[in-house]
């Protein structure tokens, strides 16, 4: 997943960047509105985290400004507790708030949730034919069978398995995995693809390359 983070206090943001990074989510930083604004010009993005004092402006009026034609989910971070504060963010169109300081693990937690309500699922897991994939836990269970998968294999799985029957190109996965300041090529695209097509192999899925448009996922092969 590739998430947007609206934060001017750098040490906080680079914590928090450090802790999404260790379950393999590519995360951009903007330090302002106007850096924000700029990086939603440019990319697409799973989750926006957006902090409410900023040096030019208010996260919640950005908020508002850009809600109509935004359909990604937004969690918004603050200082502030009082409930009128929560009540006004979410009433201009956040998905989740949560007060500063806040325990990295229950930001985790609201990501997740948030995403899940997003996508229709009240579960942490996705079924891939006969094989369960559990995204909080990055395991896959068949007939009893579990495998383990690492941060970087969970999260490229997760692209396939919520676009089931789709092709996805190598220029979608590279956007979706990996944040502005990587740098990338489709040959690292192809290395990943291909260790994660190995390692669930013994699980009966597959991962189909499509000539010249890129590749898909496949389930429930011998069944």
């Amino acid at each position: 997943m590739r998430y947007l983070l609206i934060e001017d206090n750098v040490e906080l943001a680079d914590a928090v960047i450090k802790r999404l990074a260790l379950d393999g989510h590519a995360v951009d930083h903007a330090t302002t509105l106007a850096d924000a604004q700029d990086c939603l010009a440019g990319a697409t993005y799973d989750l926006i985290l957006l902090d409410v004092m900023l040096p030019d402006g208010d996260g919640r009026d950005f908020l508002a400004r850009n809600r109509a034609r935004l359909e990604t989910p937004v969690i918004v971070l603050t200082a502030r507790s009082q409930v009128s504060d929560r009540v006004g963010a979410l009433d201009q169109g956040a998905d989740d708030y949560i007060t500063k300081p806040f325990d990295f693990s229950e930001l985790e937690a609201r990501c997740r949730a948030v995403l899940r309500r997003r996508g229709g699922t009240a579960r942490n897991e996705i079924a891939l034919g006969p094989v369960s994939f559990d995204l909080l836990a990055g395991t896959l269970q068949r007939d009893g069978q579990t495998l383990e998968l690492r941060s970087r294999e969970i999260r490229l799985l997760e692209l396939f398995a919520r676009s089931p029957g789709q092709i996805l190109s190598k220029s979608h996965l590279m956007d979706r995995l990996f944040s502005y300041d990587t740098t990338v090529t489709e040959n690292a695209i192809e290395v990943y693809v291909g260790r994660l097509r190995r390692r669930i192999d013994q699980m009966g899925l597959r991962i189909e390359t499509v000539r010249g448009e890129g590749y898909r996922i496949e389930t429930g092969v011998n069944d």
